[in-house]
């Protein structure tokens, strides 16, 4: 049985009383949440004759406590689960059930429904696809948007999933466990992960909202004060974002005075963060701690935590992984962090992560930036693009950006302003306060003013990363022009 399991039963027995799940009106304690996994379960199991042998059962739902229930469900029944983000296209959606071999969607009923889940009805619908060697012991598969061609199916095991859980309990501390409300997809592993399975293993209260709720209908652009409104009324006391919620939300607190009394825990990750940006969150009283991760070690490998945190690191190793840094400073991950690519080559071993990075004495960890990105100045300076990025990220004014520079002898960037209507000027004062934090190799010397990054048009990943190649290849007349 796997250890999150055993906990819902452990917390249900010591505490009664205590709440495991809930949403603005409904509530499930421990017992009641096991109740409704092992009901759900047994419904789910009037569909195994649709079920391949060890293929997975893809879940496309919005966040709530449906979706809580029924991936509880496939662990307990030993189903491997195929988590479908809801900003996924038709066509990479269609793209991941395939690659992983899925026999079953679960996905939301408009009406009636083949099955009731916390009160949302479901339907489950078979779905014709070739058989796919998966590696032994698959219990999740999760497909993220890379800069380039079809995402891979990242094979992991329930252990290696809660092995993350429990290291992050233990740097952490079960007392941290609180309200935990989920900014991020459920879909997305982070989330999954070190949300939901870290709090209910720490015997923490998993209080979960629709996106419109939160205001973040649209995840690409939020509304602000819904989302600050929503963190403070709901009394969270901790979250996990991604840097540009971060940046969200610290705006939020600077321009209105919003404040989270409440919160005692946003761990960041996803990018490089600014050091400027961790400054201003610690003067406006938000405690932010930094980690960083990949799918290929269940989301997350360090992380920055109340007890043990350095600035400009993204915090100590997780106790259960192995971390070095080869000789050509990328960070290798081991032992056996996850077990595959659906349909390719097992993984026997460590991690490779492409990430460049070095250890200190104090065993925390530094990220560079990555290896593939790296830009190779005209006087031979390696930059990692997000150092750079992160900096002028860090000016209010400037939204996006992108820092070019391979082969020429200054770097140069292309700008999102803020705001549409920004001047020239106000963006030349912000670019100027970027360049006083960085070295005169590593400082922008020009730049271009363009609209926000489209994600329809290709210049975005489904998780709100620069298309890289994208961009540069739309702007070489300017990039060249050097």
């Amino acid at each position: 049985m796997s250890s999150v399991l055993r906990a819902i039963d452990a917390h249900a027995c010591a505490s009664p009383d205590a709440i495991a799940l809930s949403t603005p009106s409904a509530t499930w304690t421990y017992a009641q949440l096991g109740e409704a996994v092992r009901h759900a379960a047994t419904a789910l199991f009037a569909f195994a004759p649709l079920v391949r042998p060890g293929a997975p059962v893809a879940i496309q739902l919005a966040n709530g406590p449906a979706w809580v229930i029924l991936d509880l469900a496939l662990i307990r029944l030993g189903w491997p689960s195929l988590p479908l983000p809801g900003f996924f296209t038709l066509a990479q959606r269609d793209h991941a059930l395939a690659d992983a071999g899925a026999t079953l969607l679960i996905e939301a009923a408009e009406a009636g429904g083949q099955m009731v889940v916390a009160g949302a009805p479901i339907d489950v619908k078979p779905r014709r696809t070739a058989q796919v060697p998966l590696p032994t012991g698959t219990a999740k598969i999760t497909y993220t948007s890379g800069s380039t061609g079809q995402p891979k199916g990242v094979c992991l095991s329930q252990a290696q999933m809660e092995m993350v859980a429990g290291s992050l309990v233990e740097a952490i501390g079960a007392d941290y466990a609180g309200r935990h409300l989920p900014l991020l997809p459920l879909s997305i592993l982070l989330e999954n992960v070190a949300g939901l399975y870290t709090t209910l293993l720490a015997g923490g209260r998993y209080h979960v909202l629709p996106a419109a709720m939160l205001g973040l209908g649209n995840p690409f652009r939020p509304d602000l004060p819904a989302l600050a409104g929503a963190i403070a009324a709901e009394e969270a006391t901790s979250l996990i974002v991604v840097p540009e919620l971060l940046r969200a939300l610290l705006m939020v607190m600077t321009f209105t005075g919003a404040r989270f009394p409440q919160l005692n825990l946003v761990a960041v990750g996803g990018a490089k963060v600014s050091s400027q940006l961790l400054s201003q969150a610690d003067a406006l009283g938000l405690p932010v701690y930094e980690g960083y991760g990949l799918s290929e070690c269940a989301s997350v490998v360090a992380l920055n935590t109340p007890a043990a945190r350095k600035a400009g690191a993204v915090g100590r190793p997780l106790s259960h992984l192995r971390v070095e840094i080869a000789p050509d400073g990328e960070i290798v991950v081991g032992p056996h962090p996850f077990l595959g690519y659906a349909g390719g080559a097992l993984n026997t071993g460590e991690v490779r992560t492409g990430d460049l990075g070095g250890l200190d004495a104090d065993g925390f960890l530094r990220i560079e930036g990555r290896r593939s990105n790296t830009i190779i100045t005209a006087f031979g300076r390696n930059v990692a693009p997000e150092w750079v990025e992160s900096e002028l990220l860090a000016q209010p004014e400037i939204r996006q950006a992108v820092v070019f520079g391979e082969a020429q002898a200054a770097l140069g960037a292309l700008i999102v302003p803020l705001l549409p209507d920004m001047d020239e000027a106000g963006i030349a004062r912000a670019v100027a306060r970027a360049n006083q934090a960085l070295p005169d190799y590593a400082q922008i010397k020009r730049w271009q003013i363009r609209a926000p990054f489209d994600l329809a048009a290709g210049e975005l990943t489904n998780n709100g990363r620069p298309r890289r190649a994208v961009l540069l290849s739309r702007h070489s007349d300017f990039i060249q022009a050097s």
